[in-house]
């Protein structure tokens, strides 16, 4: 018997991914999500993709009574939890609304899986956010857990802790805490990619945008930073490569003898500087990206990078693909995008 998965934030970018990757490895899908930053029609990509459509509740995650009937009808093996707001720039701006959404999510997330006794695995979407600005690069999971740069990343270290207080209090089910690190990208097919609603507030969008003309220029936020070129550094990682270490990660919950709470870095291990991107992607499609200098952005970090062994060598999970590649992943979805329009 299939299992079934409970994909929150199933709509979204990475919930996208991972749904796919998810149906293609005989998974059950059911996908939440209020579509505040992204759009139903994903799922026709998803189905175009896997010849199969996830079961949608358009429903927010705060919704207990909602989210409470979505277990008792599905018969919930597993959880992924992405449905979150993500913007650091963004969360400096609005703390409260970050707080308010990002924790009271998981709160009722937690609550109804204390009601289902056949939920027995959660996958927690975290981030390297946790670890504020590393002491040592690259950063792996031992490092110590900083004081959070953004209200964003604050959330993030707040939701670890309560799952672990959940699981040490006894919970059914086992959890892992993926910290993963920048993820960009789009399905090969064009069919799926990152497509926010409105101006972007993550990197790729706005220079795939700014390369269609949509955009004027993209701003590099600091070109001061203590880095080779000045701008900030980070670990660049492809969202299809990223969804299959969900996949890895669920099945070790699921079949392997998993720790109670265990938490694993997802990146390349591989630094990439802003700057360094903007050239790769002009080199990898032909096009060219205007851009300027732009002060500083609150709440960003100068530089990270992981380590990724503990999941390369315990989830057996590894990322394969080139970043060149994956920049014309992007770009390839923001034409196929404007077609469609």
């Amino acid at each position: 018997m299939k299992e079934t998965v409970l994909v929150t934030g199933g709509a979204g970018y990475i919930g996208s991914h991972t749904s796919v990757r998810l149906i293609e490895s005989g998974y059950d899908v059911v996908c939440v999500d209020n579509l505040s930053n992204a759009h139903e029609s994903v799922l026709d990509g998803i189905q175009a993709i896997c010849g199969k459509r996830p079961r949608f509740y358009k429903a927010d995650c705060t919704d207990k009574e909602t989210m409470q009937r979505i277990f008792t009808e599905q018969s919930i093996d597993a959880v992924i939890h992405f449905a979150a707001f993500k913007a650091v720039g963004e969360s400096v701006q609005m703390p409260v609304a970050y707080y308010r959404n990002n924790i009271d999510s998981l709160l009722t997330l937690l609550e109804c899986m204390d009601n289902s006794p056949k939920t027995r695995a959660l996958v927690f979407s975290s981030s390297c956010t946790v670890y504020g600005q590393p002491d040592v690069l690259p950063v792996d999971e031992n490092a110590p857990i900083l004081q959070a740069t953004s209200p964003y990343g604050n959330t993030k270290q707040i939701n670890e802790e309560i799952i672990r207080d959940a699981i040490a209090a006894g919970r059914s089910y086992k959890a892992i805490l993926l910290r993963y690190f920048n993820p960009i990208g789009a399905h090969p097919s064009a069919l799926i990619g990152e497509e926010p609603n409105g101006i972007p507030q993550n990197l790729i969008p706005f220079v795939v945008q700014t390369a269609a003309g949509i955009r004027k220029e993209l701003s590099v936020f600091g070109n001061d930073y203590n880095t080779p070129d000045g701008s900030c550094i980070r670990d660049y990682i492809d969202i299809i490569d990223l969804a299959d270490a969900h996949i890895a990660a669920l099945r070790h919950l699921l079949h392997d003898d998993a720790k109670p709470i265990d938490a694993f870095n997802i990146g390349t291990g591989h630094g990439v500087s802003v700057l360094e991107l903007i050239n790769a992607f002009q080199e990898a499609t032909g096009v060219a990206l205007p851009y300027r200098i732009a002060p500083r952005r609150e709440g960003d970090i100068e530089a990270i990078w992981a380590n990724p062994a503990k999941a390369e060598r315990e989830l057996k999970w590894k990322a394969h693909r080139k970043l060149e590649d994956t920049l014309r992943s992007a770009w390839q979805w923001q034409l196929h995008s404007m077609q469609k329009d």
